[in-house]
């Protein structure tokens, strides 16, 4: 299955903010959409990098109560790990289990198409075990 058909099935909507917001910001964002990570931009609306709950959650044990006042810049991770709308799922695994990453933007010619967590491709690959399990079943009934 390509990341394409993952992100038809979930949307591309990508909740996004400034690298230069707060914390406190970005953790509203993150509440107020139910989700576990935003896209950080530049100034210039381009990805400088990804902000999830785990790296607020490591800022909370540096910095105590005060990382809500940090920069998101501060404590996202700038190192951007991306996929294709059409790679495969299995890269998009593999890269998450080898980078310990758990949200990655997808990207192509430069243009943030969406992303995906690890909930979706885990979500896709039962669907997608589902549908063969189905056809082996409907395979064995009708011999």
């Amino acid at each position: 299955m390509k990341i394409s058909q993952v992100l038809r099935e979930k949307g591309d909507y990508v909740a996004a903010i400034a690298q230069e917001d707060s914390v406190a910001d970005a953790l509203n964002l993150l509440v107020e959409k139910k989700i576990g990570a935003v896209v950080a931009e530049d100034g210039d609306g381009r990805i400088s990098g990804v902000l999830s709950e785990r790296d607020i959650i490591f800022g909370l044990s540096t910095y105590g109560e005060s990382v809500l006042e940090k920069r998101v810049s501060e404590l996202m991770s700038p190192q951007l790990h991306t996929c294709a709308p059409g790679d495969t799922m299995f890269k998009a695994m593999s890269m998450m289990t080898g980078r310990r990453v758990r949200h990655i933007p997808i990207v192509e010619e430069g243009e943030l198409k969406g992303i995906v967590s690890v909930g979706d491709v885990v979500k896709a690959r039962i669907a997608e075990i589902e549908q063969e399990a189905e056809a082996l079943r409907e395979y064995i009934n009708s011999a």
